[in-house]
């Protein structure tokens, strides 16, 4: 009896173990005027949190040119107790025909930038870039020889972002030649296409996309999202998003309810810096703690590797809306 007593007292331990795996908690940084004040400071410390990746610059063509475009103002380093990755978001199009040679330069001015902004505003030496590209299956070849180029110049570790699309469909998209893969558990549908539906956090989606995740032949951390945003839809059935919404006792003297987290706009007006007229709609979506807390709890039961969570991002108006007891 005492042999079963303590075969049933390990396999509970061993249960125990598995419910409550532990996962380091990082943060990205997003926003071109940094701004980090006590209330980041506070979150990234108490989180016990050690990398913030940090949004250097995008890249884009433009008028046939490439070009770094939204490049991060000069900032305070010594804010955060860090160590900061730089990331880089390149848009799908830059790869479109993109030549061999036009890859090593882009690898090489890439390289040169990042060192600069890090001279200029005193960030030690970095051991990471990270990429964040949404490639697809005709611009793999030219978006997985500029990740090789950009390692060999570099000579850092080299990691990108991957979509969920890019995980359940490997076999079309590929998958990235790089040290580690951060899964993109947000924007996993359009806001044209909901149906109803949050699009920045959809779990049924999440659980189809990620259905084969331990068959997926690199390493992933995990980027969580923190943030909200409004869809506006006009009178023509167009649509804008508008960042980091919440509708206050104010908003509601101009925005009728329709149904939960849904609008009409009953006035003519701005709202949060764009101009709304009558009529149009209005619907905000956002993480609440229950949602990431079945997030987590799905991830955590679904992948087997040890993995981090990175949120996003690093921002008092989101991270207000959790406890520290939430995001851990």
């Amino acid at each position: 009896m005492k042999k079963k007593l303590l075969l049933l007292s390990f396999l509970l331990l061993l249960l125990g173990c598995t419910e409550h795996r532990t996962h380091t908690i990082n943060f990205y940084y997003w926003k071109s005027n940094v701004s980090i004040g006590e209330v980041e400071q506070e979150y990234f410390k108490s989180l016990h949190s050690a990398k913030l990746y940090m949004r250097f610059f995008d890249v884009d063509t433009q008028e046939g040119a490439v070009l770094p475009v939204a490049k991060v103002q000069p900032f305070d380093a010594h804010l955060l107790d860090a160590e900061y990755i730089p990331v880089v978001f390149i848009t799908n199009r830059t790869f479109a025909g993109m030549q061999n040679e036009h890859i090593q330069v882009l690898a090489r001015n890439m390289v040169k930038l990042i060192d600069e902004i890090c001279s200029k505003n005193k960030i030690p030496a970095i051991n990471e870039i990270q990429i964040d590209c949404d490639w697809t299956e005709s611009t793999k070849n030219a978006y997985f020889q500029f990740l090789r180029e950009l390692e060999r110049v570099s000579q850092k570790s080299v990691t990108c972002t991957i979509r969920l699309h890019q995980v359940k469909f490997k076999d079309k998209t590929g998958v990235p030649p790089v040290s580690k893969g951060y899964l993109m558990c947000y924007a996993t549908s359009g806001p044209k296409e909901t149906g109803g539906k949050n699009s920045i956090l959809d779990m049924p989606l999440l659980k189809d996309y990620t259905a084969t995740i331990n068959d997926y032949p690199l390493d992933v951390d995990v980027a969580l999202p923190l943030f909200s945003w409004a869809i506006v839809t006009n009178h023509l059935g167009h649509i804008k998003l508008i960042n980091n919404v919440t509708v206050t006792s104010e908003d509601k003297a101009f925005l009728r309810p329709t149904s939960a987290g849904s609008y009409e706009v009953t006035l003519d007006t701005f709202f949060h810096g764009f101009y709304l007229n009558k009529g149009f709609t209005l619907k905000v979506e956002q993480i609440s703690p229950a949602l990431l807390r079945e997030a987590k709890q799905y991830l955590n039961e679904q992948i087997n590797k040890d993995y981090g969570i990175v949120y996003y991002h690093l921002d008092a108006p989101f991270l207000t809306k959790y406890t520290l007891q939430e995001l851990y």
